[in-house]
């Protein structure tokens, strides 16, 4: 899209374009996820989930009919700056079922969103440009022929559309009792008692720990933030690097090839996550689950350039496994901070914390997409260097983030929240 929008001077410019046009999203998100954050544990989780999937609807939708880069751009910002569905989706799935089930439930909203990072870049990849890739169906002269992109996003739109219409019958989760009007013997105080049930109203309306002194809260989401600035400047420099040249260190896929390895690693992850989370994380708990996981990862990330040697079947073959494996220890690694981070905070404030959450997860991964373009463009202009050349560089630059993550997961740093 960045090479049709015709912003882009040379080839080696894209990736930096491409990276900011990821973080406008980002950006976006960070100036509002505290706001809906306090208006989920004001109103209740359903409005904030409405609200944030038909602001999918109108701006995914807008995006696609851009004719310019600063309307893309702008179209990006909105989505995100409406958008508070992950915090408080991740709050929903806390509330809405028993205990012994959260690490499932999380689990399935890591999965639905590592899904999503996958299954999106593969519609973009199938369906883009489909007047020149499918010329028996769509025209030149059609609305998918004038608008190259219009397409992925339509699907994308219309799928919201269910989905807004479904979230429609949606149970609220967030208790929201007027206790004035409860009885104040059902509180466990007589009414003849001096104060009592005042008291216990003002302690329950009023004393609300304040969330930026929960160390354990604040520690998980600083080492979320390393591992989420990781994932996206990850999943930015990916495709990059996969539809990229083979004389630049890539693999020469075409966007269709792409699209095939992130379909398959999106419905591996789907079974991984269902299937071997659970038990997994019932066996090591969340926190040895995230440590393995990042432990895990840097060497795979480490062997991707040797992968592109490999030609033909056996680089399909061995890329497909290496993705599948890398983004199902990702979704993981991001689980186990969730199941950490709603462990730290009361009800009350679970929405408020995701809030935090995804403010500062979203400064940190604006800087991923817009630092994965031009650390891509950097490195593919240094072929012949004698220190990490090429993408090699790269590589391992995600490993360096990893790796600082990983030490952050131990103590004196992280601390978990007591029982």
């Amino acid at each position: 899209m960045i090479r049709d929008l015709h912003i882009a001077k040379t080839e080696e410019d894209i990736g930096f374009y491409a990276g900011f046009m990821g973080s406008s999203f980002m950006v976006g998100r960070a100036l509002t996820s505290v706001f809906w954050g306090v208006v989920a544990d004001r109103y209740g989780r359903k409005p904030v989930i409405l609200i944030g999937t038909f602001s999918v609807v109108v701006f995914n939708a807008l995006f696609g009919l851009s004719t310019s880069f600063w309307m893309a751009l702008c179209m990006r910002f909105l989505l995100g700056f409406f958008n508070g569905l992950l915090g408080t989706i991740r709050a929903y799935a806390s509330e809405v079922c028993r205990e012994e089930y959260r690490a499932l439930a999380l689990s399935v909203v890591s999965t639905s969103r590592g899904i999503g990072l996958v299954i999106g870049p593969a519609i973009g990849g199938f369906f883009a440009q489909p007047a020149k890739n499918y010329p028996n169906v769509f025209s030149e002269g059609s609305i998918f022929g004038r608008f190259p992109y219009f397409l992925p996003c339509l699907i994308i739109s219309v799928y919201a559309v269910g989905v807004l219409i479904s979230c429609w019958w949606l149970p609220e989760t967030l208790h929201m009792h007027n206790r004035r009007h409860v009885p104040s013997d059902r509180l466990g105080f007589s009414s003849d008692e001096p104060g009592g049930k005042e008291n216990f109203v003002e302690h329950e309306e009023q004393h609300k720990p304040n969330l930026l002194r929960n160390w354990p809260l604040m520690s998980t989401i600083i080492v979320y933030c390393v591992f989420s600035l990781q994932e996206m400047a990850y999943s930015e420099i990916f495709s990059l690097w996969a539809v990229s040249d083979k004389k630049y260190g890539g693999l020469s896929f075409s966007s269709q090839e792409v699209g095939e390895v992130l379909v398959i690693s999106g419905f591996g992850l789907l079974l991984f996550q269902l299937i071997l989370y659970p038990p997994i994380e019932r066996i090591l708990g969340p926190l040895m689950v995230t440590r393995l996981s990042a432990a895990i990862s840097i060497p795979l990330l480490s062997s991707y350039t040797y992968i592109a040697m490999l030609s033909g079947l056996m680089l399909h073959l061995v890329i497909n496994c290496a993705a599948l494996l890398r983004n199902s220890l990702s979704v993981s690694l991001i689980t186990g901070l969730f199941i950490l981070q709603n462990n730290a905070v009361p009800q009350g404030q679970r929405g408020a914390a995701n809030g935090i959450s995804m403010t500062a997860m979203s400064v940190f991964k604006a800087f991923g997409p817009a630092g994965g373009g031009s650390l891509f463009s950097w490195a593919q202009k240094r072929q012949n260097a004698d220190f990490f050349p090429g993408d090699q560089m790269v590589f391992f630059v995600l490993n360096v983030i990893m790796f600082i993550g990983l030490l952050l997961t131990f103590k004196p740093f992280l601390a978990q929240p007591r029982q």
